[in-house]
């Protein structure tokens, strides 16, 4: 696990949206780290509407590209944060925020391949799923 305590994750979570973030810790679990953060911790933000951009800026910043093949992806930021969000809601309150990440890394979420139980490889990889989203074509969300 990448954060030990509240402090390192808010640490990444300021750290992306300054587009600080080391590109090595833009992982999978950084990525959820980041979610989590937003959602939980910025009620200025609506992850929703606005991460999308601070990924692109982000990747930006880092040396990457947002095209129809590499960086950026709705589909896959949307259906993290929804089940990110799905997940916030069953956990204790006032729990922090690493502790509710673990859990959540336990979980299906944890395995990044989680989404291939939802979308078949061509759907989720195309041009379309990279620039909107596109609702699952194997099993709900």
């Amino acid at each position: 696990m990448m954060f030990e305590d509240e402090a390192a994750l808010i640490a990444h979570g300021q750290a992306f949206v300054a587009t600080t973030l080391p590109k090595a810790r833009w992982t999978h679990e950084g990525h959820f780290a980041a979610a989590l953060y937003l959602i939980a911790r910025c009620p200025d933000i609506v992850p929703e509407r606005d991460m999308p951009d601070m990924i692109r800026r982000y990747n930006i910043a880092t040396g990457g590209e947002n095209t129809d093949s590499a960086g950026y992806h709705e589909t896959i930021t949307q259906a993290s944060l929804i089940r990110s969000r799905r997940l916030l809601a069953t956990r204790p309150v006032n729990e922090p925020l690493h502790l509710t990440l673990g859990a959540l890394m336990q979980s299906s979420l944890g395995n990044k391949d989680w989404l291939l139980a939802h979308w078949s490889r061509p759907t989720l990889f195309s041009v379309a799923a990279r620039r909107h989203w596109v609702a699952p074509d194997l099993a709900a969300l």
